[in-house]
């Protein structure tokens, strides 16, 4: 539950607020539209490492019938998860960062089907990752930390820390360093 604690902590810094979060805006969080999808599959992710198969499957599937988001309880997510849309995501990788930002009709998955949830042909995402609505991130692709995938960016190949992704298929754009945010000419 700490990963979830992250999760709202940053969700309340996002929105502006700074300093502890109290108990009870934590609790309200879990039932905000943005923060509510998180909760579940953190729940989820809770059951699946304890093998609780049934109520780990029971909460992933809530989270596909009541927000349109199917994620595994199998993904390593680390905290500070923000989602601020749902609707039409697939989180299907192998790992997700912390801090990481995924928009709407995301979509982490294999390039080929897979109902064994086989590690080696799914994304691994870094840390502090922005994924823009409708971008494809397929196969045993890793992107790097503080990198960026543009809106509808279908990426097939690997993106290094510091990068933009965009286009169909992705082309790379290097940004500059973590001391500035500004992209290169």
């Amino acid at each position: 539950m700490k990963k979830l604690r992250s999760d709202i902590e940053r969700y309340y810094g996002m929105r502006g607020h700074h300093g502890p979060v109290s108990t009870a805006a934590l609790v309200l969080a879990c039932f905000n539209p943005r923060m509510a999808p998180v909760t579940l599959l953190r729940l989820a992710g809770f059951c699946y490492e304890r093998r609780w198969g049934l109520f780990a499957k029971f909460f992933s599937m809530l989270n596909v019938l009541v927000f349109g988001i199917e994620v595994s309880p199998q993904v390593q997510i680390g905290g500070g998860l923000f989602l601020p849309h749902t609707v039409g995501t697939v989180l299907g990788a192998e790992r997700i960062g912390d801090n990481c930002t995924i928009m709407q009709g995301v979509t982490l998955g294999t390039s080929e089907p897979d109902m064994g949830f086989t590690v080696a042909l799914r994304p691994a995402i870094g840390n502090n990752v922005l994924i823009g609505a409708g971008a494809k991130v397929i196969g045993r692709v890793v992107v790097g930390e503080h990198a960026k995938i543009g809106a509808n960016a279908v990426v097939l190949r690997d993106v290094p820390a510091f990068a933009l992704a965009v286009g169909v298929p992705a082309t790379i754009v290097p940004l500059k360093g973590p001391d500035s945010s500004e992209e290169t000419p």
